[in-house]
């Protein structure tokens, strides 16, 4: 019998949107293995930023494509490149794919924070999403990287997510948290609010040069004024956020069935 208090025989699965070679997934599986989890790790085997929750693979005569893999620092965990989108990954897992079918899907360390209504297209949060919809706990896990520069606080952001482990066990089957950890940290763990999700999210896409047969994305800083209890407020301000996020479901507050009748 599973002992989901202490974690004890409980399955997670690591994955991520960055790619097999990331640092942020070695330093996730990590702190999920000092949790006490059962950890097998299936990642994409190149990059699927922005894939949301998208199922797209690589297939060869309708096959998914996967193969073993091994990570320094990871002996003994079995590990996987996956020819997918993360989404596809975390569904894959729930099957049974690649073991027993997990308990939590822990997603990141994302290279760049996942803040704001934008994780609507964040392949990080979709796989987080994915196995909460599919039998798991999920939870999305990002670092603020700033352009061009290079990320220092993986240990910090592994050492918070394990904090939150405990915690996101104990809720029921299909929470999913998204956890954000502010530039700079470093190797301390810098201190978590909870937060409400930004209108918008680290930058805002706007369109350019439309014409007859193309258009341009401009992708720009986010500048406009935020909540104070936003995600994109306090992290900006140093703080770690913290959000129970939802997937799809139903809106139940339209009076649908007027529209029906009136057909």
């Amino acid at each position: 019998m599973r002992n989901e208090s202490d974690g004890g025989s409980l399955t997670a699965l690591i994955t991520n949107d960055d790619g097999i070679h990331s640092p942020g997934l070695l330093h996730l599986a990590q702190a999920a293995l000092k949790a006490g989890l059962n950890v097998v790790v299936a990642a994409p085997a190149s990059e699927f930023s922005g894939s949301s929750a998208s199922i797209t693979a690589t297939e060869e005569d309708g096959r998914i494509l996967f193969e073993r893999r091994s990570l320094d620092g990871l002996d003994g965990i079995p590990v996987y490149a996956v020819q997918s989108a993360p989404a596809l990954i975390a569904l894959l897992a729930a099957h049974g794919t690649f073991g027993t079918a997990p308990d939590l899907v822990l997603s990141g360390v994302n290279r760049g924070a996942n803040i704001g209504r934008a994780i609507l297209h964040s392949g990080t949060v979709g796989a987080a999403l994915t196995g909460g919809v599919n039998g798991a706990r999920g939870m999305a896990v990002s670092l603020d990287v700033p352009l061009g520069t290079e990320p220092h606080g993986w240990t910090a952001a592994g050492a918070l997510a394990g904090r939150l482990i405990p915690f996101l066990i104990d809720q029921p089957v299909g929470t999913v948290l998204n956890l954000n950890l502010p530039a700079g940290v470093g190797e301390d763990v810098p201190e978590c609010r909870v937060a409400s999700l930004a209108e918008f999210g680290v930058v805002q896409t706007t369109m350019t040069e439309p014409d007859e047969d193309h258009v341009r994305l401009a992708v720009s800083e986010e500048r406009e004024p935020q909540h104070p209890d936003s995600d994109a407020s306090l992290l900006a301000a140093g703080y770690a956020t913290l959000t129970a996020i939802r997937s799809v479901g139903e809106d139940t507050s339209l009076p649908l069935d007027a529209a029906v009748d009136n057909q």
